[in-house]
């Protein structure tokens, strides 16, 4: 006899599954898609606490696939011992419960347990992880009747499963993160999976006596969902966004990513500078070029657009062109920050690096690198190959003048000066003494710094002069000063880019971290071209 022994199949008989071959691959598609969804928004989730650095990336997907992993093996040992068909349906529910649950869990931890982040956000991704990879084993055992149909069952639930992932993944990154908040995506999630289970539970088992209960918890976390601690008062597809009146100034509206300062804006006085890396930034600009002349520019992150319009006040007729991936931060620049359209500023929603080989060779006067992804750096934008592209759509006198964030040793900033050596003739660094080397007191070093660029010499005298007229207290450093600074810090191609490794975000200090001085913060990506709004 071929195929199962003839105990086995008279068992299989008595258990004859009432679960089709649609409804087995309909669950195990569903189930996969259900757990990237579920680990593509943890990522968005708990960017504003961990940064969205290569570290937090790394810790989710791995947390993801020991989830898929513990699932699978977990789920064909108790299929072996249990009857799958008592299992299916309280793997769904309350999978659904713990992913409702979790916008709500998380942001609480992160306000009122911080240290506890990690670990809770470990067990919400793991536990529905593995509830819904139990499934694929579940169903499987189900379906199996017969050696003879093995490798047909197998091979249709493991594609099923495969489609299920890569729709997940697709809809969850185009579709979903890009018109639904994050906590109504988990929402919206847990209470389909909750629904879900109630009929596939009363089918095959004929029990629905845990609806009721899961139905109970899952309104309580949508509840809670709604009175937790989240800071956003816009949720864009790539940050956590709140706009914050400045009750000194009249006007003044900083705007919050990601739990960090991004831009201040002063939508009735473009002229105004509150950060003092802007301010830096725009002594860079009034020494290099004579006063009033026009300007072309290219801006690398555009958040509050406070430099384009600071350029556009000061130098009537300058054309600034922005590369911001987020239309999300477009939309609050015009709806909450008041900024309107204005002649000469062009906002693209673009990958900055692609967005410069667009740009004709030898037009521009000033490239100003602002780009950040939380309190990392997009590192495809730090390298010799990406600052070549800089240095190629400079004009012969044009200047390229980059802000940069790093803490303690700064090894980042380091890197990113000795590879901004490799491409230009000649480059400068801007920033507090302590920051630079130039004086050592018992604060640690760290926060924003200004890096100066370009193939002619720039005049630093007048910089600093500029500099001390805004009061910035900052100061120049060239030439041996900062070959020492610099030391034997690594250049960054892109073949060998660790940023995230070299990057320090957060000012060493007793009991926790603090957020950087005047932080920046946006990212870059590729996207469709948009007009000022």
């Amino acid at each position: 006899m071929t195929g199962l022994s003839s105990s086995a199949v008279a068992e299989g008989t008595r258990s004859r599954p009432r679960l089709g071959p649609r409804a087995a691959a309909a669950l195990v598609f569903g189930a996969s898609a259900a757990v990237l969804v579920v680990e593509i928004v943890a990522l968005r989730l708990l960017a504003p606490y961990l940064g969205l650095t290569l570290e937090t990336s790394t810790l989710v997907i791995g947390i993801a696939l020991t989830a898929i992993a513990l699932g699978s093996w977990l789920g064909g040992r108790v299929a072996d011992q249990v009857d799958p068909l008592r299992l299916l349906a309280p793997a769904l529910g309350i999978s659904g419960v713990v992913v409702a649950l979790t916008p709500a869990v998380l942001r609480g931890v992160a306000e009122w347990a911080r240290p506890l982040l990690i670990l809770v956000a470990a067990l919400t991704i793991l536990v529905p992880g593995a509830l819904l990879s139990a499934v694929t084993p579940l169903v499987t055992k189900v379906r199996l009747t017969s050696l003879a149909e093995t490798g047909t069952v197998v091979g249709r639930l493991s594609g099923a499963g495969t489609v299920g992932s890569i729709v997940g993944t697709v809809l969850t990154g185009f579709v979903l993160l890009s018109r639904l908040p994050v906590s109504g995506i988990l929402l919206g999630l847990g209470a389909l999976l909750v629904i879900v289970s109630v009929p596939v539970g009363w089918r095959l088992r004929g029990r629905s006596g845990t609806a009721p209960a899961l139905a109970l918890v899952l309104a309580a976390g949508g509840l809670a969902a709604s009175v937790a601690p989240g800071g956003c008062d816009v949720e864009t597809r790539y940050h956590c966004a709140e706009v914050v009146a400045d009750p000194s100034r009249t006007g003044g509206r900083t705007l919050v990513l990601d739990g960090v300062r991004h831009s201040y804006v002063d939508a009735g006085d473009p002229a105004h500078l509150e950060f003092t890396y802007v301010k830096a930034v725009a002594s860079v600009t009034d020494a290099a070029f004579p006063a009033g002349r026009p300007l072309t520019a290219h801006h690398l992150g555009g958040g509050g657009l406070t430099l384009p319009r600071y350029l556009a006040a000061t130098r009537p007729g300058t054309r600034s062109v922005v590369s911001e991936i987020d239309d999300g931060v477009v939309r609050i620049d015009r709806e909450r920050l008041g900024l309107r359209p204005q002649p000469g500023i062009d906002v693209r929603t673009e990958d900055g690096r692609l967005g410069l080989r667009r740009l004709d060779t030898d037009t521009l006067d000033l490239v100003v690198g602002d780009a950040f992804g939380g309190v990392s750096v997009p590192w495809h934008l730090t390298t010799v190959e990406a600052l070549t592209e800089v240095r190629r759509v400079l004009a012969p006198d044009g200047l390229y003048v980059a802000n940069l964030i790093d803490h303690g040793e700064q090894s980042f900033a380091k890197a990113e000066l000795a590879t901004l050596r490799t491409v230009f003739a000649h480059v400068a660094l801007l920033g507090e003494p302590v920051d630079t080397g130039l004086a050592r007191t018992g604060a640690p070093p760290g926060g924003n710094l200004v890096a100066v660029a370009s193939d002619r010499p720039a005049d630093l005298a007048a910089v600093q002069k500029a500099l001390d007229a805004r009061r910035t207290g900052w100061k120049t450093v060239t030439g041996d000063a900062l070959t020492t600074w610099i030391a034997d810090a690594p250049v960054l191609t892109d073949d060998y880019a660790p940023v995230d490794q070299l990057l320090q975000p957060y000012a060493p200090q007793r009991g926790g971290k603090a957020a950087p001085r005047d932080a920046v913060v946006s990212v870059q990506d590729d996207s469709a071209h948009l007009p000022l709004p």
